[in-house]
């Protein structure tokens, strides 16, 4: 066991896992903090689980493809009593986690970065997310769960690990990432939010991203869970009367 647990979900990532792990074990060792890299290798066919370990990183393997596969995976794997989670394609700060540090100390179940709040690289993010598809998404996530946070979709999110593993986490994708905000939200958990540096992405194959697909995919879950607690409160109501 340790305090902190770095998670990393990785898919043929050979050419920026490395650099990420050792900024990782830098930030823990700088700001002497108990903890561990964690790489969730999700079936790569390079060397990315080799050079992750050569890096220092604990590795673990998740077949079944998928986001959050990965990442249920990684959650239940590690060692730590709180996770900060963050791609490892270079487009994140794995030296500059101090924020969320911080706020997990405090007593936050889950601490959110902003993308939108921080310094954005130029050509980081696309045209057509950064203006349409994340302020869309995150809108229609804000509306229906009444929420507070500004950027749904971030990747680089911390939480404790007992807080996480009461939402219960179903989803396999890329709509993990809102999943694990819309049941924080719905549980009550205390969320912060943090401003980020976001970066552009550093891998040879560019992102695993499919904006249509997996924009749908966030739709889909979150229609479907707000129904599911509108029924469920109606049915309530009903009960009561």
């Amino acid at each position: 066991m340790c305090e902190f647990t770095i998670l990393m979900p990785c898919l043929n990532e050979a050419s920026t896992v490395g650099s990420c792990v050792n900024k990782a074990m830098q930030f823990l060792r700088d700001k002497r903090i108990d903890g561990e890299v964690l790489v969730v290798d999700n079936g790569s066919s390079d060397q990315s689980a080799d050079i992750a370990k050569a890096s220092g990183a604990r590795v673990v393997f998740k077949k079944e493809k998928g986001y959050g596969n990965a990442l249920r995976h990684g959650i239940r794997n590690a060692y730590g009593k709180y996770i900060i989670m963050g791609d490892c394609d270079e487009s994140y700060d794995f030296l500059d986690l101090m924020p969320f540090v911080e706020q997990l100390r405090d007593g936050s179940d889950l601490v959110m970065g902003n993308r939108f709040a921080g310094r954005m690289e130029p050509g980081a993010m696309p045209f057509h997310r950064k203006y349409i598809g994340n302020p869309i998404l995150s809108g229609i996530a804000r509306l229906l769960f009444h929420s507070r946070v500004k950027d749904f979709h971030c990747g680089l999110r911390g939480f404790s690990k007992e807080s996480v593993l009461q939402l219960n986490l179903q989803t396999t994708g890329m709509e993990f990432a809102t999943e694990m905000v819309a049941m924080a939200e719905l549980m009550g958990q205390d969320i912060g939010q943090v401003p980020i540096s976001y970066r552009r992405d550093g891998r040879e194959g560019g992102s695993h991203l499919r904006c249509i697909r997996d924009g749908m995919r966030h739709i889909c879950y979150m229609v479907g869970k707000w129904s599911q607690v509108r029924k469920s409160a109606v049915s309530s109501v009903r009960t009561d009367n």
